[in-house]
């Protein structure tokens, strides 16, 4: 049965139906390649179509969900094959982000050392949700602050919440959680002494560390 969340105030209909969606697709209720129908959801959620289908292209721009002419909308399969790709790529860039940020950041990682704060404590709950949120606007920040807009642009192409929940949950495990989090520390380190080279260097080595299946010999 699906349970129905109440909405919040604060959010408009379309960031609430998002959201609710979402949380479906990630806790596999959906299942990829299952069709998904405005007028059932809209049932569902006691709301009317048009936020439904505002949701959806949120989603498909997301990556999340994929629309088909004469087969609609539908949950897209994230394959492994994806999954290694984006994570080759993804090496690249943050190791470049970090190299331009940390010169920058250099006695300003406040806001970093936050966000490693919450990813660590949820990380020890296994609270894989808000455990993305955080390692992703942790490694944000760094692309931010590299002050490149082509480079944050390729990398919001590339780091897709639903390909990184997916590798967690293949590849990494959630029982290893806290060990991925403290392994952001001494990159943290690093950009906090402004040692871009050194911080680029160790960024790359996570993402191959813990997201590359051939490092993991699988």
């Amino acid at each position: 049965m699906v349970v129905k969340k109440q909405i919040n105030k604060r959010q408009s209909t379309r960031e609430y139906v998002k959201e609710a969606l979402m949380g479906r697709i990630l806790d596999g209720l959906y299942a990829p390649g299952e069709r998904l129908i405005e007028l059932q959801i809209a049932q569902e959620l006691e709301t009317s179509q048009g936020p439904v289908r505002e949701a959806l292209r949120d989603l498909e721009a997301l990556g999340l969900v994929e629309s088909q002419q004469y087969r609609g909308t539908r949950v897209r399969e994230i394959t492994e094959q994806e999954i290694e790709d984006s994570y080759q790529v993804r090496s690249v860039l943050e190791q470049l982000a970090a190299e331009l940020a940390a010169p920058k950041l250099k006695d300003k990682t406040e806001l970093l050392e936050k966000q490693l704060q919450l990813s660590q404590q949820a990380a020890s709950r296994r609270d894989l949700k808000r455990y993305a949120h955080h390692d992703m606007e942790f490694h944000r920040l760094i692309v931010e602050a590299a002050g490149n807009e082509l480079l944050a642009e390729l990398w919001n192409s590339v780091v897709l919440e639903s390909r990184f929940i997916a590798t967690i949950k293949r590849r990494i495990g959630e029982e290893e959680l806290e060990h991925l989090a403290d392994a952001h520390e001494p990159i943290l380190e690093a950009i906090r002494a402004g040692n871009g080279v050194k911080a680029g260097r160790l960024a790359r080595e996570l993402i191959n560390t813990f997201h590359s299946a051939k490092q993991q010999g699988k």
